[in-house]
This record gives structure tokens, sequence and C-alpha cells, in this order.
């Protein structure tokens, strides 16, 4: 299981309670099985907005339970009730009392400790959407427990994980009449526009807050999995307050439809907490990236995902006779792979995949990621001194290692 993921280095064990840092703690990175509730994003201290451990609750309880309270003389301020009128449609009210219902509490226990995140409903009886490093950690000694808005509490299980795109599916046991969350289309979505995030940051459930969306397909990787392949999605960024606690909540629209999955921060490193707070750097995953995934997931189906089959450098850090600062250098190909039948060789730099600019080589991984098995693509390269174009069709990871 992980918690919110601090990037460059290794994140700490986020089922510990948060402990004063030294000025200069090094960035936890990503370990195999992704210890605790944490992974990592791109560029910098990248923290996952993920599970919680119970410190960051505690903190807050303690911080209430000892401020001096001054007392005051009373006082005759006159009282003035202007009634509690309706939510106006498409404000930030209207779309709490919307989606709330279908939002969950998601807590695990294991041997090594505790953590909590965030869910979505997508059935009446209890499948529930979240991330990855949220609940990998429960393995065969940990409890899943869930809890509604209503505040009742239901043992669950996992139907399945993806590392790669970091979703999970669980079933919440002996529960029926939930309310499921409306998906919406993240591919719809604009800069600037009204958004909504809800969640339970530091154990705080049923959390809201808003902003907007900063940036959309920005390159978001949290680390690899346990066969080497890199965890990255082109992701939604927002400023709406996400801490740790809040992955696998829903980013929702103004109109309460679910367009993205919040999965990590991005932290200072500044912070005199292992578990970072919110800067107003968040992302989401896109929810039309994954729902092919999520289907998969909740059928009890390994996840496919499209793949060209090369390994990929930034140009900006790969010699080339011609000097190119953005784009994904072509490393290894696979023979037989897509790449491979499309004619691509080593030392290409890709640009471009139909419109999509790759400036990285995790822009690369994200776009493609973007995509399902069979897809075909428009790839443009440079060669040399030549730019040149070639048709993909990409293939699947179902029968690969």
């Amino acid at each position: 299981m992980s918690d919110d993921r601090i990037l460059p280095p290794p994140p700490p064990n986020p089922y510990a309670s948060p402990q004063p840092a030294p000025e200069q703690t090094p960035a936890p990175q990503r370990q195999r099985g992704r210890a605790g509730f944490a992974a990592a994003v791109v560029a910098g201290a990248l923290v996952v907005g993920a599970a919680a451990g119970v410190g960051g609750a505690a903190a807050y309880d303690a911080a209430q339970g000892g401020a001096d309270t001054a007392a005051g003389s009373p006082t005759s301020a006159q009282v003035v009730d202007t009634g509690d009128a309706p939510a106006a449609k498409g404000s930030v009210e209207d779309v709490a009392s919307t989606v709330l219902p279908s939002v969950v509490k998601i807590d695990v226990a294991t041997s090594q400790g505790e953590g909590s995140g965030s869910g979505i409903i997508l059935s009446s009886d209890g499948q529930i959407l979240t991330n990855n490093h949220v609940v990998e950690g429960a393995g065969q000694d940990g409890r899943i427990t869930v809890s509604f808005s209503d505040g009742s509490h239901a043992d669950a299980r996992v139907l399945g994980t993806d590392p790669l795109t970091d979703t999970a599916v669980i079933q919440a046991e002996g529960v029926s009449g939930l309310t499921p969350a409306t998906m919406g289309k993240s591919g719809n979505v604009d800069v600037g526009q009204e958004v909504v995030a809800i969640g339970s940051p530091f154990g705080l459930d049923a959390t809201v807050t808003s902003g907007i969306v900063s940036a959309l397909d920005r390159p978001v990787n949290v680390g690899t999995d346990n066969t080497g392949n890199a965890t990255v999605y082109p992701a939604i960024q927002t400023d709406a307050a996400i801490n740790p606690g809040n992955s696998g909540g829903p980013l929702v629209d103004m109109e309460g439809h679910v367009i993205g999955i919040n999965s990590s921060i991005r932290s200072s490193g500044s912070s005199s907490y292992t578990q970072a707070g919110s800067i107003g750097l968040g992302f989401a995953i896109p929810i039309d990236e994954v729902m092919d995934i999520v289907d998969q997931l909740a059928a009890g189906e390994t996840p496919t995902h499209a793949r060209l089959g090369i390994g990929v450098t930034d140009a900006a850090t790969t010699s080339t006779a011609v000097q190119i600062t953005d784009g994904a250098v072509v490393g290894e190909i696979t023979n037989g792979s897509a790449a491979a039948d499309a004619g691509l060789e080593q030392g290409d730099v890709v640009t471009k995949v139909d419109d999509h600019e790759i400036t990285s080589a995790d822009s690369l991984i994200a776009t493609i990621r973007s995509y399902r098995p069979g897809d075909e693509v428009t790839l443009t390269y440079q060669r040399g001194d030549q730019e040149q174009t070639t048709t993909v069709t990409l293939e699947s990871d179902g029968s690969s290692t």
C-alpha cells in the first residue's frame, strides 16, 4: 500500500505518524511494492495525494485540543437568521451535495501499520474505484474498511489492481442501494474551468475543496512496477487543495461528473513533516484514460495496455547529431514490436504522436498509455536532420512480460 508520494527519492513509511525532518531530507523514491502509502511524481518532490497515515489526523486533533481559549466578556451581538437558501445550480455547494454520497473513505490496516485513502462508488452493490497505491499493501494479512457518507461501514476485498495506471477496484461486502458516481469525459476538460475535489485528507472524511484546472496532459511519473515498467499518466493538474488521504477520490466538474482520480501532489520539499501538504499543485488521472482498465479490473480480468515496444530516454539528455531539446530518443527496439514493424530505428527522436507534442520520455509513455491496444497512431520523429512520419498500430502488453 502506498501513502503520498514524495519525489525524488523514496517515500517514508506513510503508516507512521509524521515526524520532524531535517532541513534537507532526501525526497523518497517509490520502492518495489510501494511500501507504506507512498510513491513519487516527476520533476522534484512530487507527493501522491494518497493514503494518509493516522499521524496526520492525530496532529490535527492535538493542535485543536491544545489551543488556549481566551475568555471574553459577554456581548450582545445581534443574531440574524437569513434562512438556508437552496444551493445555486452549478455551485460548489450543489456539486458537493450531489457527489458526497458517492465518495468513501478507505482505511487499510496491515501488520506494518495503518493508512487511509478515498474511493469512488461505481455500482450500487459496492464496487469502488481507488488508487492502486491506496490498497496494494493490504496483501494477504491486511484488512480494508470502507466508510460511507451515511456513517455506515463495511469490510472490502480487492477485485483487481493495475500498478501501471495506479488504479484499483475493490468490493465492499454486504452492501446495497449505494449511489454510484456519474462519470464524465476528461477529454472535454479545458484549462481554467472550475473543478471540485472530494476525499479524506489526513483521514478527515467527506472533505470538499475547489479550484480550477491548471494544466492538461502533464506527464506524471510515480515510479515503476515490480517488472521495471514506468507508472506514468497524462495528468489533469489542479490548484484545488489535495493532501495525503485524497488519493482515490474524485475530481469533478461543476455538473458533478467525475473527470479524474486524485492521485498525486507536488511538495515544496520544505515541510517539517514527512507527509507534505498541498501547495496548489495536485494531479488527477484523467478518467477517459483508465475506464477500459477499470472495467477489466471490475470483471476480474488482467488489464492490458498499449505499447510501442521500445525503450526511450529524454532528448535533452541524449547527444544527437542534430541538437534537439524536446522529444523521446528511441533506444532498444523489441524484435517484432509495433515500433520495429513501423520502421523506427535507434537514435530516432519522437516529437509527436498524432497531434500530441512529445517533450520527454515520460511524455511519450504517458501519451501511448492514453491509447488502447490496436489503435493506429501517427508518429512524427527526427532522424538525423530529416523529419519523418510513420503509422503505427499499437500492440498489447497482454502477451508480453
